[in-house]
C-alpha cells in the first residue's frame, strides 16, 4: 500500500510540474487571455481532467505559476545580495535591484508577474501571492536593518511596499524604454540617492 501511495504522489507531482511548466511557457509567450485550456493540456501532455483536478481552472493554474516564478526570482535576489563585510544596507538593496532588473528581462517575469498578475488575479490576491516571496524578502532585510539601527524610525511594512512599488515601476520603465541600458542607469542613479538618504549614518 505504501508503494502505491508513493506512486500516486509521484504521478500527482509530475502532473502538477508539467502543467506549471506549460503555464510558465505559454502565459509568458501569449499572455493569460491568449492561452486556452486545450493548449495548456496539450503542451503539458496531460488531460483536461488533470488540469481541473489539480488546479480547478486556468486562473488557479496561473496563480500557481505566479507563485513559482516569484519563488525562483526571490532565490535569485538572495543569491545576489552581498554578505559579510560587504553587506551594508545600500549594497544589499542595490544588488537586489540589479538582480530584479536582470530577472525582469525574462518574458515570464515581465508578462506574468508585472502585467497579467494584477489584472488576472486582482491586486489583493496578486500581492498576497507576492507577500511570502520578494515583498517578504524586502521586509526581512529592512526589519533587520531597523534592529541594527540603520534605518530611521519608520514603519517597516509600509516602507517595504513603497520600495517594492519602486522596483516594479523601475522594471516597467526599463522595459518600455527605447534605450534600456540608459534607462537602467537612470533608475540606478535615482535609487542610489534614495537608499543613501534612507540609511542612518
Amino acid at each position: 500500500m505504501k508503494v502505491s501511495r508513493r506512486t500516486q504522489a509521484d504521478r500527482t507531482a509530475a502532473t502538477r510540474a508539467a502543467l506549471i511548466a506549460a503555464g510558465r511557457k505559454l502565459f509568458a509567450e501569449h499572455g493569460f487571455a491568449g492561452v486556452g485550456t486545450e493548449t495548456l493540456v496539450r503542451e503539458a501532455g496531460v488531460s483536461r481532467g488533470a488540469l481541473y483536478h489539480q488546479f480547478g481552472d486556468k486562473t488557479e493554474l496561473f496563480a500557481e505559476v505566479l507563485a513559482d516564478i516569484e519563488g525562483a526570482v526571490t532565490q535569485r535576489l538572495v543569491a545576489a545580495m552581498p554578505s559579510g563585510a560587504d553587506a551594508d544596507l545600500v549594497a544589499v538593496m542595490t544588488s537586489a535591484l540589479v538582480a530584479w532588473l536582470d530577472a525582469c528581462e525574462n518574458p515570464e517575469v515581465q508578462r506574468i508577474v508585472l502585467i497579467d498578475g494584477p489584472s488576472v488575479l486582482g491586486w489583493t490576491r496578486w500581492r498576497a501571492i507576492c507577500q511570502p516571496h520578494i515583498l517578504g524578502l524586502i521586509q526581512a532585510v529592512l526589519t533587520q536593518a531597523a534592529a541594527d539601527g540603520l534605518l530611521p524610525p519608520l514603519p517597516v511594512k509600509a516602507l517595504s511596499h513603497v520600495l517594492l512599488a519602486i522596483a516594479d515601476e523601475a522594471a516597467l520603465y526599463v522595459e518600455a524604454a527605447q534605450d534600456r541600458a540608459a534607462a537602467r542607469e537612470e533608475i540606478m542613479q535615482i535609487v542610489g540617492v534614495l537608499m543613501r538618504a534612507l540609511v542612518v549614518r
